[in-house]
């Protein structure tokens, strides 16, 4: 969406203020050239299936005109601002010492540009700040201390994450870890919460345009400071408005070491279709994956999921394992599909 010029001038001030440069995005700088004359995409989202509600809203908003990065982060803002979902956001499942950390990062394909934040507290909306750091700096990821600090410079209010809900599954994990300390185990709850998830989410509008957004709370009862795959440019999602875009969800540790996104939107400029794409990908992370981690079958003791749409509007969700599902909204309306997969549970 473009910004009016006292809107950049007012915010230009208050990032200065924090010790950043910011610059004016421009569309006519940065986009990339018109498609052929009569190209039409078919406008689609695709995400992963957590954002069910989101990719009706994203849809809505492309179809309407709207720019698509702003679209799906509008989509990936439902998760992250509902605290009933513990993976993403507010009531997101907190790292080892009970504090919620979150992770987001975005591509607006027309202007070629990224923006990222690693390991924010206190801020609900992570894919907005990473959009943000997109729109006033001349970087591409912030972290920590200093993207709280810039979120706050921005406008952002902090609030606390940590949820009564997550606290309490919180101190059910930590009651858990030593039989003999000093915490009271909870015997009334035995099935401790874990989750790795995520929420991304990739749009095509009827030009072409494309845009990807991936958000998180990360790995569960993580060591602080711990970054997975979402808010890694490449890794958690990617997006090249020549080709197509992909995302990620399930262990970053494993997206991170393949660039998988990235791969998977290579894969899709090779000629191969989603679906392909996404399965080629899949198989190059399993062969990237360390013993320790392999079963006695020789495949991954974890899952894996990604998420791709092309420039033309096809698109597709891939998963390690059979049984994965993914949303998606196009013309015939916000619905859950079946995702491909490359072995059978």
């Amino acid at each position: 969406m473009p910004l009016s010029r006292r809107d950049f001038l007012e915010r230009s001030a208050a990032v200065a203020a924090a010790g950043f440069v910011p610059r004016l995005p421009s569309s006519e700088l940065f986009a990339d050239p018109a498609p052929a004359p009569g190209f039409r995409a078919r406008p689609c989202v695709v995400s992963s299936s957590n954002g069910i509600r989101g990719v009706k809203v994203a849809y809505d908003k492309i179809v309407a005109g709207e720019d698509p990065l702003d679209a799906v982060i509008a989509g990936v803002n439902i998760q992250e601002l509902d605290p009933n979902d513990q993976s993403v956001g507010l009531g997101g499942l907190p790292n080892e010492e009970g504090v919620v950390q979150l992770d987001a990062s975005c591509m607006h394909g027309p202007t070629r540009r990224a923006g990222s934040v690693a390991c924010i507290e206190n801020i609900a909306t992570p894919s907005l700040v990473a959009k943000a750091v997109m729109d006033y700096t001349d970087h591409v990821m912030l972290v920590g201390d200093g993207a709280r600090r810039f979120a706050r410079a921005m406008g952002f209010k902090e609030q606390e994450l940590l949820t009564e809900k997550t606290r309490q599954d919180w101190m059910r994990w930590k009651s858990r870890l030593n039989a003999n300390d000093a915490w009271l185990d909870h015997d009334d709850d035995l099935k401790i919460k874990f989750t790795t998830g995520t929420i991304n989410m990739n749009a095509v509008t009827v030009t072409g345009d494309l845009a990807s957004v991936t958000t998180t709370s990360g790995m569960a009862w993580k060591v602080p400071g711990r970054i997975g795959d979402s808010p890694i440019i490449g890794a958690g999602q990617y997006c090249d408005n020549t080709v197509g875009a992909a995302g990620s969800t399930g262990r970053g540790e494993a997206h991170r070491k393949t660039g998988a996104s990235f791969l998977a939107v290579e894969f899709m400029r090779q000629g191969l279709a989603p679906e392909a794409a996404l399965i080629k990908t899949l198989e190059r992370v399993v062969a990237m994956t360390e013993a320790r981690l392999l079963g006695p079958n020789g495949r991954p003791k974890f899952d894996l999921e990604f998420y791709a749409v092309t420039k033309d509007g096809r698109y597709a969700g891939a998963t390690l394992y059979s049984g994965g599902r993914f949303a998606v909204c196009d013309a015939a309306g916000a619905r859950i599909e079946e995702a491909v997969y490359l072995y059978r549970r």
